[in-house]
């Protein structure tokens, strides 16, 4: 397998190294991190479909459960042991799962291969396939501009990859690292440089870019508890304790928040809006807060606007519409589709029982994955997931689950 080392010069030292369809099936259309050396082996078992075939995941105590989402029938249940994260791993069939050795690769068996004016449609045993992106601590895992980034928080490295060589085997990486380990997060930009964060692991306010040689072109030193990214039409966010760091080009712009403690940690952005969903917490003391207002950041003006729900939420809440709609699933059991250029709640979907987060991050709770048109919404209560039909406002499917689910992701196939 090939690697690529960059090195990365930082401001404390230099570090070396990133045909039964229903509705909600049509409208849901220590050492540095690298692929460990296991060829994935060839899909056999493939079969061709008449058309997409989306599907989940959904994590529980002992494993993953891959649903497919047009009748909910269990395809696929993989055993594995330890608390599991999952991630998109950017090629539409593949996801990401965070365990104790990094991150490892979940083939969900769906995909489609274009050829010109149409596609070609596949389906076939869900399976880990072999590949690891070794990490200490995987942290965060980002999609854009046809790379996949990896971060891993025990070392301060970073991996980066193509996803759509992943069915392919272990694809080429390229790796870099910062000078400290930390909770940090990552991204390419359209560009080809690289966007960080920077700090260690008592504190880290630092967002740099970075050229393709690893230079260091921009940096930002005044984001306090930097946490989660973001982009709208090419402008690269990242949440602060103050507000909201944007990135326009190689230029940085600090969105300030109404409050001098205001925690925005978790930002949704869609390629359909320049406004990008956030959360919005007030209270540096709390061991959880249960906020009630989320922002709406305008990359366009500079503005943050708060909207009050009048129901918490949690950080698995925010999510996306196909057509950028604001969507935010509330305590109350109501999942809100807001206009997020007026701030205006267009409709609340009744979906689960109230519920209340747990104080413990890793514990179930309700939560939301979108897909196309289609908000996946998992309520661990009932260990049901239920699908909501965004344009209308319904929810159009249930399906009964065999294990009390923990997060949720959805591909279209």
């Amino acid at each position: 397998m090939n690697r690529r080392l960059i090195p990365v010069v930082v401001a404390l030292g230099l570090a070396l190294a990133a045909c039964g369809e229903t509705e909600a099936e049509s409208k849901g259309a220590a050492e540095a991190p690298h692929a460990e050396e296991k060829h994935q082996e060839e899909t056999s078992d493939a079969t061709e479909a008449a058309r997409p075939e989306s599907r989940l995941a959904i994590t529980h105590d002992g494993g993953i459960t891959v649903l497919r989402a047009g009748d909910g029938e269990v395809v696929g249940e993989i055993e594995m042991e330890g608390f599991l994260r999952l991630n998109q791993a950017g090629d539409g069939r593949h996801a990401l799962v965070s365990t104790g050795r990094g991150f490892e690769v979940l083939d969900l068996g769906a995909w489609t291969q274009a050829h010109g004016d149409h596609g070609h449609s596949y389906t076939a045993q869900p399976r880990m396939t072999g590949t690891v992106f070794a990490a200490e601590q995987a942290g965060h895992a980002v999609v854009h501009a046809d790379r996949t980034v990896l971060f891993a928080d025990g070392t301060g490295a970073i991996t980066t990859f193509d996803p759509h060589h992943l069915a392919d085997g272990d694809p080429e990486t390229t790796d870099y690292a910062t000078a400290h380990a930390h909770h940090g997060v990552a991204l390419i930009r359209e560009d080809g440089a690289l966007v960080a964060t920077d700090g260690t692991e008592e504190a880290r306010s630092s967002v740099t870019v970075r050229s393709t040689d690893g230079d260091e072109i921009a940096r930002y030193d005044e984001c306090p508890g930097v946490h989660g990214e973001a982009v709208a039409a090419e402008v690269v966010a990242f949440g602060c304790e103050d507000g909201v760091l944007l990135l326009k080009g190689d230029e940085f712009t600090k969105v300030d928040a109404p409050d001098d403690y205001a925690r925005i940690g978790n930002l949704a952005g869609s390629e359909q809006s320049p406004v990008l969903l956030g959360d919005y917490k007030v209270d540096p003391d709390a061991e959880l807060e249960r906020p009630t207002r989320i922002s709406l950041i305008d990359t366009a003006t500079d503005k943050l606007r708060l909207v009050d729900l009048g129901a918490s939420y949690s950080f698995r809440s925010l999510g996306r519409g196909a057509d950028g709609e604001a969507l935010v699933l509330g305590t109350d059991g109501g999942l809100r589709i807001i206009d997020p250029a007026s701030g205006k709640v267009e409709r609340t979907v009744e979906v689960t029982a109230p519920w209340r987060e747990p104080t413990d991050w890793q514990q179930p709770r309700p939560t939301l994955s979108v897909v196309g048109d289609t908000a996946w919404v998992s309520e661990p209560k009932t260990k049901q997931v239920h699908a909501v039909d965004v344009a209308s406002g319904r929810v159009v499917a249930s399906w009964e689950l065999p294990q009390v689910p923990n997060e949720l992701l959805g591909i279209a196939g």
